[in-house]
């Protein structure tokens, strides 16, 4: 039997996340961003160990903190379907605003929460399509 060197609904890329309560960031991905927990690896007392959960087509990977390993926020992108009913199902999954939705230069339409385990989510849809010269225009003038 050949082994596929990615397993079938990865990309190259996965992000692995360190976190104090893997159970409560499994909630607030499944209530915030829909979730779908495709793994969870318990120990004998009823910890999680190792988690899995696929968000639209990708997947992420979450274990608690350990010696070496401490729990530690970052930043994601999410391209959602409706940025302003995102940025609403995170808030009330437990999230913090950190910018209301509003429409960029770059053609996005975004907001950005942090979630209850620190970690924050710009949630966007693309509302425009701007070519590589009209974004190079706008990003001068809007002084990036």
């Amino acid at each position: 039997m050949t082994v596929k060197p990615i397993p079938d609904g990865f990309h190259t890329l996965t992000p692995y996340l360190f976190v104090a309560d893997v159970a409560g960031f499994l909630d607030f991905l499944t209530n915030a961003f829909g979730a779908e927990v495709t793994e969870r690896l318990t120990s004998e007392d009823g910890v999680i160990t190792h988690a899995e959960a696929r968000i639209g087509d990708s997947m992420l990977m979450a274990s608690p903190g350990k010696d070496g390993f401490p729990p530690m926020p970052t930043m994601f992108y999410v391209y959602v379907d409706d940025t302003d009913a995102a940025y609403r199902r995170a808030l009330d999954a437990g999230a913090s605003s950190v910018m209301e939705p509003a429409d960029q230069f770059y053609g996005d339409r975004n907001a950005g929460v942090k979630g209850p385990a620190g970690n924050y989510w710009w949630l966007a849809t693309r509302v425009e399509e701007v070519s590589s010269e009209e974004l190079l225009k706008r990003s001068r003038a809007q002084g990036k």
